[in-house]
């Protein structure tokens, strides 16, 4: 540190880092009043006044200007750091929604082209599909269904129609299971193969059949349901037993839960569906004698339909009058064959009945005679 000036004035000099910084200077000028007056001499000092006497300029130090420098890359790397944060999430976004679309897109061909190869686990053999309401249907592998049913054995077969045979499966961790072989031979096999997964996989209530699972295997499809020990309302009504097993509260409780069933398909599923094939056959009972609606290959959503575009289904003795005279088709239509199979279930009769070689009898029609008879034996 040294000491400079003349006649009063000091002025302090100090070294830091590699700058010198002016720390004082000019002591004593102070005040000029008026001006251009000069101040008073000093008392002490005789020393003449030199006025209009500048302090240095200020010095900018070499560290001053690092300290901006670091404040400006700071700015800059915070700046890029954004940058590439905001680039980074409109990328993972960008690649997130291709591989959604690609996942929908192979699940959509799995549907379609997949022969029964297994993807992932369910039951120990199963993959999963979703449906359009994003409910899952599983797939299984074809080997596994071959297995369980003994290679498709007569001895596991629980039931048969028109399009193929209902086997019994024992599948893994000892899952018993219906597996319906349909063969596609014909196009309205395919089409009640895709309805059956269109919509059991999408209901769920107590009083309608699960669908487990699928398999797509060449010309062969197959589906998977829970399996209903008591078999089908028909087979207890009309087969060996003749109804013997059905007392009077099993028949109330069984027409109950077909009627929440066909409450749930009418009334809560949006939009309402069609069954179009509601039959003693088609209500299936479990080892408790609760009954489930089943059978949705002809299904249908409900809404304005055109006569032309719907063939005529359903089965004999079970269609409304409107819908097989004139085609018009409601949620009604499935109403009218529920009450036939109320009359099944209080007569024990069979929807149709033949009388004489070439002559029927349906059950709706013995009833209306029976009922005229007895008004008329009433008046």
């Amino acid at each position: 540190m040294g000491v400079s000036g003349k006649g009063g004035f000091l002025a302090v000099v100090a070294v830091v880092g590699r700058g010198a910084v002016l720390l004082a200077d000019a002591a004593r000028v102070v005040d000029f009043g008026e001006v251009g007056s000069p101040p008073a001499p000093s008392p002490v000092a005789d020393a003449p006044y030199l006025p209009d006497v500048a302090s240095p300029p200020a010095v900018q130090t070499e560290g001053g200007n690092h300290y901006q420098k670091e404040i400006l890359v700071a700015v800059i790397l915070a700046l890029a750091a954004v940058i590439v944060t905001v680039v980074s999430a409109i990328y993972a976004w960008t690649f997130w929604k291709k591989a959604r679309q690609a996942l929908d897109s192979k699940d959509k061909k799995l549907s379609s082209t997949t022969k029964g190869h297994m993807l992932l686990p369910m039951f120990g053999k199963l993959n999963s599909m979703k449906t359009s309401k994003k409910e899952v249907v599983a797939m299984m592998d074809f080997s596994v269904l071959d297995s369980a049913t003994g290679k498709f054995s007569e001895n596991n077969i629980l039931g048969k129609g028109g399009f193929g045979c209902v086997y019994r499966a024992c599948l893994d961790r000892g899952v018993v299971a219906a597996v319906k072989k349909l063969n596609c031979c014909r196009q309205e096999v395919e089409k009640e193969f895709e309805n059956e997964l269109e919509f059991l996989g999408k209901i769920r209530h107590p009083n309608v059949i699960s669908v487990l699972g699928y398999c797509i295997h060449e010309d062969t499809r197959l589906l998977v349901y829970e399996l209903m020990q008591n078999g089908s309302l028909e087979t207890q009504l009309h087969g060996p037993s003749n109804g013997s097993a059905l007392s009077w509260y099993i028949r109330l409780k069984i027409a109950l839960d077909a009627a929440r069933g066909l409450e749930h398909l009418h009334e809560h599923c949006n939009p309402l569906i069609i069954h179009r094939d509601i039959k003693s056959s088609n209500i299936l009972l479990d080892s408790d004698f609760n009954a489930k609606i089943s059978d949705f290959g002809l299904a249908i959503y409900g809404g304005n339909h055109n006569k032309a575009d719907l063939k005529p289904s359903g089965t004999v003795g079970y269609v409304a009058p409107e819908y097989l005279l004139d085609g018009q088709l409601t949620e009604k239509s499935d109403v009218y064959a529920f009450g036939v199979v109320l009359l099944e279930l209080l007569l024990g009769r069979k929807p149709v009945e033949k009388i004489g070689d070439s002559h029927c009898q349906s059950i709706v029609s013995w009833v209306c005679f029976a009922i005229s008879v007895l008004c008329g034996l009433c008046i």
